[in-house]
């Protein structure tokens, strides 16, 4: 089978944090610069959206309650009804603030574990477009009753979040670093551990930055090749580039597995203009299939109820 690449929705801002939700059978994604958190229906092709406060850095299910998401909004951690239809997300409270020391700063990216803790990483302010503060981001780890303790500091722009919990690894990637790293990870306690670099950009000849990534079910990396139009395949265990795969936009932000055997690679993408304007379909979600490969369920935030409001700890 070959492998095709579609345009399946509308182009946005910067589109960033894909998360197939099997209980929906849709794709939710934000657009950080719209303020805007996603969803989108392949059966029907249908695209909603729905504006915030501030801007959102992820959108997550809550598990067990279909019209609750948790959502990273500037560098709050926060509870949100949505019923999925344009223009209805309000909030219900905040679970965790983040970043006290650095008000500037903002959520990039999140993903929860495989037992639905979410480890949410932030990155500096942005002064001018592709310009940042630098070392101010951190990576931390929110528990279902508000708990949060930072596990990674001194970073650039948190991004990637994955796990293979055959092989005890959490991947994560600091954009400016150009590397993949790997942490030994403990799924009992959610710690991680033992940092090393498995995979370098230069190594390769990779121009662009680390962006998003998931794991398939071979253990295989699929990073976001941000500003070099693709998305690519990486062994980790080996450290070797796999594949390249082609897209319609210079700027591709993070991939997911979706579809119900989730075997679709979906693809967030964005259309900022730094000194060059990206036409669409620059900006789309597009859908990638003929791939061969499969990814694992995105796994649901594990909210517990009579949680206090704005938990910290280590912050």
């Amino acid at each position: 089978m070959s492998v095709k690449v579609k345009a399946v929705t509308e182009p946005v801002w910067l589109g960033e944090g894909p998360h197939w939700s099997h209980h929906h059978q849709a794709l939710f994604f934000v657009s950080i610069f719209d303020r805007t958190i996603h969803k989108y229906e392949p059966t029907t092709g249908r695209h909603t959206r729905s504006k915030l406060a501030d801007m959102p850095g992820f959108v997550i299910p809550v598990e067990g309650k279909p019209d609750e998401f948790v959502v990273g909004i500037k560098r709050r951690v926060v509870l949100v009804r949505w019923d999925g239809e344009d223009g209805t997300a309000e909030e219900l409270k905040t679970l965790s603030e983040l970043d006290k020391h650095s008000p500037d700063n903002r959520i990039n990216d999140a993903k929860c574990d495989p037992r639905g803790r979410l480890f949410v990483g932030t990155m500096g302010h942005e002064y001018e477009p592709g310009k940042f503060h630098l070392k101010k981001g951190s990576l931390y780890r929110v528990e279902g009753d508000g708990r949060t303790t930072r596990l990674v500091d001194n970073v650039d722009i948190s991004n990637g979040l994955c796990w293979d919990l055959a092989r005890k690894a959490f991947y994560f990637a600091d954009s400016f670093e150009y590397t993949v790293r790997r942490y030994d990870y403990d799924v009992e306690t959610g710690d991680i551990s033992n940092c090393r670099t498995v995979f370098r950009y230069a190594d390769h000849g990779l121009q662009g930055i680390v962006d998003g990534m998931t794991i398939d079910t071979d253990g295989n990396l699929w990073i976001a090749n941000f500003d070099n139009t693709q998305v690519i395949k990486v062994d980790p265990n080996a450290g070797k580039l796999l594949q390249k795969v082609p897209t319609p936009a210079l700027q591709t932000t993070s991939a997911t597995f979706g579809g119900p055997n989730f075997d679709i690679l979906y693809v967030t993408s964005a259309c900022m203009n730094r000194g060059v304007e990206q036409l669409p379909p620059a900006g789309s979600t597009f859908e990638v299939t003929g791939l061969g490969v499969r990814g694992h369920p995105n796994v649901s935030f594990a909210l517990k109820d009579n949680m206090p409001c704005g938990c910290s700890l280590n912050l």
